[in-house]
């Protein structure tokens, strides 16, 4: 089966994630991630792989055996089966030829895809962009990433004279809402040594660095009073909140950073006068900032308590996933390095982004299993004007075929990267 045909395939059905379910609990939070799965197991047994699970929370895992008896470290490769629930509509993909200027994705509702938006679609003219007809996301975040290693998986069964060791794939749900699959993830039983998400964007970026994570959830405890006898008595829980955002540095938040500078974000704020909850996103590159950003919401609140009276102010810490460069250190750098010269056999030229968030590979490799995160060729994720250029998905999947072979290439003299 031809790439494209694949992933337009996996656009059909419609893995919208539901925070309403997930915040029950339920996972898959919605069905169309089981029948995606359950689609994804037919054809993994169509293509002769081995170790085939379908997991009634619709993790998948599959293994493609070795066909060498050199001792080669085991690597896998991983894909979400959800997309983000900004839009909900079925997805209509269609293939157009890109010519330069703006592309029609709707004439009836007049809806473009516009270069003076979007320059980059400069980079593409002469290539096939698959795209939608305005009217919902593509959903190549993450279904790029289950066509790419679709077809390398095919394509290595088809080629048995290319030499390789033991390959796994693990394709989770509900990445789109905190990562839950990768939560439920085991690692242990999985058996990998190490691996990749596909879940970036255009051809060549590279992650390997990412967020440290955290949440904060801050209670404010007041005491309500009438109006007409409020003097004296009323302690606003809503105010003391407002005045605790005050005091957050000015201009480490998300609106006011970029690259490499961490924030605080108030992300909710819910209440009364008598109780108010604030929850907090803490983010930073490294894990000094990191533990120092969180050490200063704690003395926030501490301060704050003894203004207010003890039981005022209550903060509780969380953390939700580490930068994956913590896990790719030293000796556990080979990954990266592998991975670079896979780009590089491709004639791809690797561009190095610190991701301003999380992805699967962030909470798979705090497990112990080290997982950068590749292209997949898509612009515009949880978009209307999400769009995945031809020439790009296949890239996608030539790099993973390329790390297969530069692992094969890397460990057969016995010598383990450094």
């Amino acid at each position: 089966m031809d790439i494209v045909e694949r992933f337009i395939n996996y656009t059909k059905i419609n893995t919208t994630t539901s925070r309403e379910n997930g915040a029950k609990g339920i996972m898959p939070s919605s069905p169309g991630q089981m029948k995606l799965a359950k689609l994804l197991v037919s054809e993994l047994e169509a293509l002769g792989m081995e170790d085939i699970i379908l997991r009634e929370n619709a993790i998948v895992t599959a293994t493609l055996p070795a066909n060498t008896d050199e001792t080669i470290p085991v690597v896998s490769f991983f894909g979400h089966l959800d997309t983000s629930a900004e839009q909900t509509a079925d997805t209509k993909a269609q293939r157009l030829p890109y010519n330069g200027g703006d592309l029609c994705l709707n004439p009836e509702l007049n809806i473009y895809l516009r270069e003076s938006e979007f320059p980059e679609l400069k980079n593409y003219i002469g290539d096939d962009l698959i795209v939608t007809d305005g009217t919902s996301l593509l959903g190549a975040d993450d279904k790029a990433a289950l066509a790419a290693i679709m077809n390398a998986l095919q394509f290595l069964i088809s080629h048995p004279e290319i030499r390789h060791g033991e390959v796994k794939v693990g394709f989770v749900p509900d990445e789109e809402q905190g990562l839950r699959g990768a939560k439920a993830f085991d690692v242990s039983e999985f058996g990998a040594d190490f691996g990749y998400t596909l879940d970036c964007c255009g051809i060549g970026e590279f992650v390997y660095e990412n967020w440290n994570a955290g949440d904060a959830e801050i209670i404010f405890t007041g005491q309500s009073a009438h109006p007409m006898s409020a003097k004296g008595k009323l302690k606003n829980s809503l105010l003391m909140a407002h005045k605790f955002i005050s005091m957050l540095p000015g201009g480490e938040a998300p609106e006011y950073t970029e690259g490499r500078e961490g924030y605080y974000w108030v992300k909710q704020l819910q209440g009364n006068s008598a109780r108010t909850v604030l929850k907090l996103d803490i983010r930073d590159f490294s894990e000094e900032g990191y533990h120092a950003r969180k050490r200063f919401v704690r003395q926030l609140a501490e301060s704050a308590c003894a203004l207010w009276g003890e039981g005022s102010v209550i903060c509780q810490l969380s953390d939700r996933y580490a930068n994956v460069f913590n896990s790719l250190q030293g000796e556990g750098h080979y990954p990266i390095d592998i991975a670079l010269r896979a780009y590089q056999r491709c004639g791809i030229t690797p561009t190095p982004v610190a991701m301003r968030g999380g992805y699967d590979g962030a909470v798979l490799s705090q497990k112990g299993l080290p997982c950068p995160n590749i292209f997949t060729g898509a612009h515009n994720f949880h978009s209307i004007y999400e769009y995945l250029p031809v020439r790009s998905l296949r890239a996608a999947s030539d790099v993973v075929i390329a790390i297969i072979q530069e692992t094969f290439n890397g460990f057969t003299t016995g010598n383990r990267e450094s």
